[in-house]
């Protein structure tokens, strides 16, 4: 009895930091997540306001590295939010992490750390999302992000997109593909997080949990510069 008491305390001071170390990488990467909009919509060319206006929500993955993808197969870590309430219509809300997984897109990255903006254009797209694995391009329709505050986003392309797909490399920001690549919540992250386990639908839909004060650069930025869900309705 005694020899397992010593050994669940053992492994407790192994555990409790490693738990720890892990969260505050996950707090990091929230607040890089705030870092990385805030410098791409101060930028002449970026994402289109309107484009902006009319997303549901927007995922953000900073720092993605070609390196890590190749070892692990999961080569992007960051936080979706959403608009808050029932028809997506109140100011940005709490953010689930999220995790970018497989395709091609590794290889393109070369070796740089490259940033990823999605914008999620519809309440489909959104919900889906956060259910579970979505598969870009197949379970969502994804498209090539228009670039630029004067850009045509009016194409046949952009508008029947659930997902609109950007990257940020070299200080270049431009839209990339990422048809293949699976995008899903990262709830072992939210369990950090957060503190507890919870779902990413809960968090973002049902505002299950304030904000954690990680998110603040991200919620204030989103709020700041699209403060408003100017997209149709019937689409939310």
């Amino acid at each position: 009895m005694r020899k397992s008491i010593a050994l669940l305390a053992a492994m407790a001071l192994v555990t409790l930091p490693m738990l720890a170390a892990d969260k505050e990488k996950d707090e990091e990467r929230l607040r890089n997540c705030g870092t990385v909009m805030h410098e791409i919509l101060n930028v002449p060319d970026d994402i289109p306001q309107d484009l902006l206006n009319k997303a549901e929500c927007v995922v953000v993955l900073p720092s993605v590295l070609k390196g890590a993808f190749i070892v692990g197969g999961s080569y992007g870590r960051g936080a979706m939010s959403c608009r808050s309430g029932d028809h997506f219509d109140g100011p940005w809300g709490a953010p689930t992490m999220m995790a970018l997984e497989g395709g091609s897109v590794g290889f393109q990255l070369g070796g740089e750390a490259t940033d990823f903006v999605l914008l999620i254009m519809n309440a489909r797209g959104a919900s889906s999302i956060l259910t579970s694995k979505v598969k870009l391009g197949a379970d969502a329709a994804a498209a090539i992000g228009p670039v630029g505050r004067n850009a045509q986003a009016d194409t046949d392309a952009t508008m029947r997109a659930e997902v609109l797909t950007y990257s940020r490399s070299r200080g270049v920001f431009a839209g990339i593909s990422l048809d293949g690549s699976t995008l899903r919540p990262d709830n072992d992250a939210n369990e950090l997080i957060y503190g507890k386990k919870m779902e990413a639908r809960d968090i973002v839909l049902r505002r299950a949990a304030p904000a954690p004060p990680s998110s603040k650069e991200l919620l204030d930025v989103l709020n700041d510069h699209s403060p408003k869900n100017m997209s149709d309705p019937k689409s939310r």
